[in-house]
Parts: structure tokens; sequence; C-alpha cells
């Protein structure tokens, strides 16, 4: 983990275009635009609050500062799953609103230029891959770009902001 916060944040800021930081879920290996990222921790302890989504895990305290956290397994319908040493919180920054992502493990920072990216294929109309704003085309292997904007619905960030203040 050490070697990808330093290829995290050893980035100049117009040198993070075409930077996306992969982590997984299973076997399945997602990518987020490193210009959301603002740390990666090791799983903490989380104070449940009510009456939020399941997935809304509840709130961290990162030195005085309150943080929501979602677990991205379940807002994604997959199976939950018991965190251990290799979890992580990556805590990106979403409309001036910073939220905890725990995620599998982190794996590590890759460079996709814009025409390795594809649009995500259209199943049939009802389903649209809302979550995923492109496919990152990376060797013989393929990597779910994430939207960071999409995760969470303009009401639940109003909803977290209050928490958080």
């Amino acid at each position: 983990m050490e070697q990808v916060l330093e290829e995290v944040f050893g980035f100049e800021e117009d040198t993070q275009k075409d930077k996306f930081l992969t982590f997984l879920l299973g076997n399945e290996v997602y990518g987020i635009d490193i210009k959301y990222v603002t740390e990666i921790i090791g799983i903490q302890s989380i104070t449940e609050v009510p009456e939020l989504p399941e997935y809304v895990k509840g709130i961290i305290n990162l030195r005085g500062k309150i943080i929501p956290v979602m677990d991205v397994r379940i807002r994604f319908k997959k199976e939950a799953r018991e965190y251990n040493d290799r979890t992580c919180i990556i805590v990106i920054d979403i409309k001036d609103m910073p939220i905890g992502l725990i995620v599998d493990s982190v794996s590590e920072v890759l460079s996709i230029p814009e025409q390795d990216i594809v649009p995500p294929p259209q199943v049939n109309k009802d389903f649209n891959n809302r979550y995923i704003k492109g496919i990152g085309k990376v060797e013989n292997n393929v990597k779910l770009l994430l939207d960071c904007e999409k995760l969470l619905s303009d009401e639940m960030i109003d909803i977290l902001q209050d928490i958080e203040q």
C-alpha cells in the first residue's frame, strides 16, 4: 500500500490526466480517476448512523474530520464480505465533500490513455451502467472505470453533508 500511496500523491496536477487508482472487489478490477482521491487509509472503527441506506456503513473520525463511508461491494449489490487487513478506505472528494469508499484492496495507479477507454455496453434499455463511465483496455485486461459523481445521488449527498457538519 505504501507504494500506491507514493504513486497517488507523487503526481503533479497536470500529470494526473489519464491516471486511475485501481482497486479490487472480488476478482473484478475497478478504477477511479486519481483527481478524486485524497488519501488511502486502512479500515478503522466505523460508527453506524441510523436510517441510512445499507451501503452507507456510517462515519469515521479522520484526524478530527467526520467522513461518511460507503461499502462499494454493497453499493454494487455484491455479497458483503468481512473486512480484513487488505480492506482499505479510499477517501475521495465529491462535490467538495469527502467520502470514504470501502474496497477489498487497493491495486495500483495506472495510466489509461483516452483512446484506450470505451463506453460501457448497453445491455438493455432498462439496465444502465450508471456507475461505470468507461472500460479501460490495459494489455489483455479490462478495468471498469467508475463515475465518482454518480456513486451517490444528490439527495444522499445532502443527507451526508448534514451528518458531516
